[in-house]
């Protein structure tokens, strides 16, 4: 409950941040009319929606475990990330839209100091985020919190494109606005494609640790004979493994049921994130 509690606090401390840099980049991208500068307002705002939903989502997996859901609720917080991929699907979609209407109906944005100060103070707030949310992320083992800086991340470089075409335009090349909005809008649908396929991975229950890691630690444990019928599935911060062990023949059924107690702990103290362990005791045959 505590490390729901400090994920809160930080979601709420980054949404903060996140909505100022949105409404000043929107607003200032309006009134200058910059597609650039409106495409990062609009992903910037995507990042504070996808914050509340990081919230709902971790009120969800906080829940403890129930009679409905003896596993528990954790995987609502991966939900959670889903919506996040949504946003920024829907915050490309926007933006990819409005650049190609621009490349018929070109406007010429006014570019001043201002507008550089806005968008180099909205890259530095950003990169500071960006690396307290990863940190902090990969600290609690939160599937929200890494998502997130992912696309606080992507962020970033769309606010160091948007500079770049604040130059351009400044030069006498003012089309390069609305092509640099319309590669924006790409990268953020490519942002949105690498938290799909990582929420997918741990709903469809991807493989969570590689067996041979597993095996490396069982094979080691005393009494075990060999392992194999290994999988995993789970969050970084919830694994559940099962896998088959063969035993001496003539092991005692009080031994194998140690053992089995043995290897579940000794996997748990190894490595990292592992909640649950199943393991089913076999006979060893030799094949001599």
């Amino acid at each position: 409950m505590d490390k729901f509690k400090e994920i809160k606090r930080i979601l709420i401390v980054i949404l903060f941040f996140n909505w100022l840099v949105a409404f000043s980049k929107l607003i200032y991208g309006l009134i200058t009319k910059s597609a650039a500068m409106t495409a990062d307002g609009v992903h910037s705002f995507a990042d504070g929606a996808s914050n509340i939903i990081g919230l709902v989502g971790i009120w969800a997996a906080s829940k403890p475990i129930d009679e409905d859901h003896p596993y528990g609720h954790k995987k609502y917080e991966t939900v959670a990330t889903l919506g996040i991929a949504v946003m920024l699907f829907l915050a490309s979609f926007y933006i990819i839209k409005n650049s190609f209407l621009r490349l018929f109906h070109p406007v010429i944005p006014d570019v001043n100091v201002f507008s550089f100060g806005l968008m180099v103070i909205g890259f530095l707030i950003n990169l500071v985020v960006m690396k307290y949310e990863y940190k902090k992320g990969k600290k609690l083992s939160s599937d929200v919190l890494v998502c997130d800086s992912m696309h606080t991340k992507s962020d970033m470089f769309v606010s160091s494109a948007v500079i770049a075409t604040l130059i351009s335009t400044k030069l006498g090349f003012p089309m390069l606005d609305t092509l640099v909005a319309l590669i924006i809008g790409v990268l953020i649908a490519k942002a949105g494609f690498e938290i799909l396929k990582k929420s997918s991975d741990v709903l469809c229950d991807g493989e969570a640790i590689a067996k041979a890691r597993i095996a490396r630690v069982v094979n080691g444990i005393s009494g075990v004979k060999s392992t194999h019928k290994i999988r995993t599935r789970g969050r970084e911060d919830d694994v559940h493994v099962d896998l088959h062990v063969t035993v001496n023949t003539k092991m005692h059924v009080d031994d194998a049921h140690a053992l089995s107690h043995r290897i579940s702990d000794i996997l748990k103290e190894k490595i990292q994130g592992i909640t649950d362990v199943i393991v089913h005791i076999e006979p060893f045959e030799s094949k001599l």
